[in-house]
Parts: structure tokens; C-alpha cells; sequence
């Protein structure tokens, strides 16, 4: 599988409902974009304190560049981006096959 990791660091002027408006529009995305094969997120909890403010993190999984290629520049995708934007203070993306 191809990983398209996530991570964010929202606003500080960011509400409580603003996050979590960015988190359901992101989360529905497999729903309206079928090559999305797998769909995980959560909140950072790591004691280590290494996190760099980041503290979501959305792990799309993908069975094909050709999938993400058609995902990158979905209007669905786009859309979320748009709800993301007034929010964002920074973000990290590592895209990579998994291997065992």
C-alpha cells in the first residue's frame, strides 16, 4: 500500500469547532473519493514531547500512485483544503510504500 501521511498544527485562534469541522471534512473524504483504500486519524498523545506543535495526524492509504494522483487534485480534495486553510498554522506530509 502507498501511505499519505498528515500531520497538522492548527491556529492558536483555531476554536475547539473550527478542529473539529477540519477533522469531519478530512475523515469524509473516504466517502466521496474512491480511491481512498484506507482511511485512519487521531490527536497526538506522545509523552516524548517531540510533536513540534503537530497534533493531528491522518493516515490515508492508497493501492497505486495512479490512485493518489487522481485523489491529489480531487475537487473533494480541494474542497477540504479550502476548510483547512483559515486554519492551518502549519502541516507535514511523508508519502511512502509500505514494506514488511
Amino acid at each position: 500500500m502507498l501511505r499519505h501521511i498528515v500531520l497538522f498544527k492548527f491556529k492558536d485562534a483555531s476554536t475547539p469547532e473550527d478542529v473539529k469541522a477540519v477533522e469531519d471534512a478530512f475523515r469524509n473524504l473516504k466517502n466521496e473519493i474512491p480511491e481512498i483504500k484506507d482511511f485512519e486519524w487521531g490527536k497526538n498523545n506522545s509523552p516524548e514531547g517531540l510533536n513540534e506543535g503537530l497534533t493531528h495526524a491522518f493516515f490515508v492509504s492508497f493501492t497505486s500512485e495512479e490512485d493518489r494522483a487522481v485523489y491529489l487534485p480531487h475537487p473533494k480534495h480541494k474542497a477540504f483544503i479550502e476548510v483547512l486553510k483559515p486554519h492551518l498554522e502549519k502541516a507535514v506530509v511523508v508519502d511512502y510504500w509500505a514494506e514488511k
